[in-house]
């Protein structure tokens, strides 16, 4: 397999960690809206929709955007760059709070709908961050500037709820209208931050300093170790939250109280994005295959726990075992994402990663509530145990075939 070797001309280590860092600071801000959909929208689809039958209608319709964003995000910043991409995301975001805090005054569940879909398209936006902090990073430093991103949801998962605990009742007789509203100031907020980052050129890289040209995407994806990157984090997306979305449905079943629930999704939350500040100097030392490996792992004893047992014990622990693997398993494979690519190709190849990997997030979190009542909370675990252990398998023989080696410096 030919190595990659032509990088931007701009690389600037200096330069990256000041744009992860505010890139950090615009995820935690652009992830506390996706905090606010997540913790209202399936009780306003309660009060909202037509059936109770529709009532999570709106969080799938989020799920939806993101999916269905990931494309043109990517195409947007090939031909005008970054932060063009990222500034009609926040625009997104504003006008998803405007639709949702309107849809409640005016008790419209279409209306709302739209609101939180727009809210999937900004989502697809701000995922793609932590590509754009690895863009001037060298090589040693793109898995570090990729988790510092991811580390920002740290405090995303600290300021959504606090955002609505703030707002819920400042309309007393429309209850979470003023978050929604708030909402669209802090995605305002996003786009001026995102004014701080320095992007590289978007038609810079490969054409500008005399490399190759872009290869066709059938060619790029020949990459076995490509292959197994969108595979690893498509897979470590999708299971965790098959098994996410369902633990609290399974918990209350079991007779967990609902606060038993919210402290285990918030300890799963935590234990998603806080081992971010330290899993880039884990990749740096050991590797993406074995930090990738570590996630399986961790993510298969999260299955094997929660079939295991249904206390309230075996609950917590499964969640923030999953939440630390997916950890690994998906910045493991962003990072080996970024090393598969030249410069002139990240922004079509980083998009098709996204495009199968939230693709598989929104079957799982599809299948995950008709898994649950027809089959049971085993069956969740099954499914999990089933996808990592072929997975591995995958992640095992491309390891044994040598095919996971670095890209050599330039």
């Amino acid at each position: 397999m030919t190595a990659i070797t032509d990088v931007p001309a701009g690389v600037d280590d200096r330069l990256a960690r000041r744009n992860a860092l505010v890139l950090a600071v615009a995820q935690a801000l652009a992830g506390g809206n996706t905090a606010v959909v997540f913790g209202t929208a399936g009780l306003v689809g309660t009060m909202l929709a037509p059936d109770q039958a529709y009532a999570t209608v709106p969080v799938s319709t989020f799920v939806l955007g993101l999916w269905t964003g990931t494309l043109p995000v990517g195409a947007i910043a090939k031909h005008y760059g970054r932060l063009v991409a990222f500034e009609i995301g926040t625009l997104l975001g504003l006008f998803a709070g405007l639709l949702c805090g309107t849809a409640v005054i005016t008790a419209s569940f279409p209306l709302f709908c739209a609101g939180t879909f727009c809210g999937g398209l900004y989502a697809a936006a701000h995922q793609s961050y932590r590509f754009a902090a690895a863009d001037t990073a060298s090589d040693a430093f793109k898995p570090k500037a990729v988790s510092w991103v991811l580390a920002g949801g740290v405090m995303a998962g600290v300021f959504g709820p606090q955002l609505i605990i703030a707002t819920k009742d400042v309309l007393p007789q429309y209850v979470f209208a003023a978050s929604y509203l708030a909402q669209s100031v802090v995605a305002v907020v996003a786009a001026l931050v995102l004014l701080l980052v320095r992007f590289p050129d978007p038609h810079g890289g490969a054409a500008r300093v005399g490399g190759p040209a872009p290869r066709p995407l059938v060619v790029i994806f020949r990459q076995p170790r490509l292959v197994t990157a969108v595979i690893c984090g498509l897979a470590s997306y999708a299971a965790m939250n098959l098994m996410m979305t369902a633990a609290p449905v399974a918990m209350i079943a079991c007779n967990h109280s609902v606060t038993d629930a919210a402290l285990g999704l918030q300890w799963h939350v935590m234990a998603m994005y806080a081992p971010s500040f330290f899993t880039g100097g884990l990749i740096a030392r050991f590797g993406c295959g074995r930090v990738i490996a570590a996630g399986l792992a961790l993510t298969a004893a999260a299955g094997a726990v929660g079939w295991a047992g249904t206390s309230l014990a075996h609950f917590w622990l499964a969640l923030i075992l999953l939440g630390v693997g997916w950890n690994f398993a998906f910045v493991g494979a962003t990072a080996l994402v970024t090393a598969c690519h030249t410069p002139a190709e990240r922004n079509k190849v980083q998009a098709v990663n996204d495009f199968f990997v939230f693709g598989a997030m929104a079957i799982g979190s599809f299948a995950s509530g008709h898994m649950l009542a027809r089959h049971g909370w085993p069956l969740v675990t099954e499914v999990v145990l089933g996808a990592v252990v072929t997975t591995a398998a995958l992640l095992a023989w491309i390891v044994l075939a040598g095919r996971l080696r670095a890209a050599p410096q330039a």
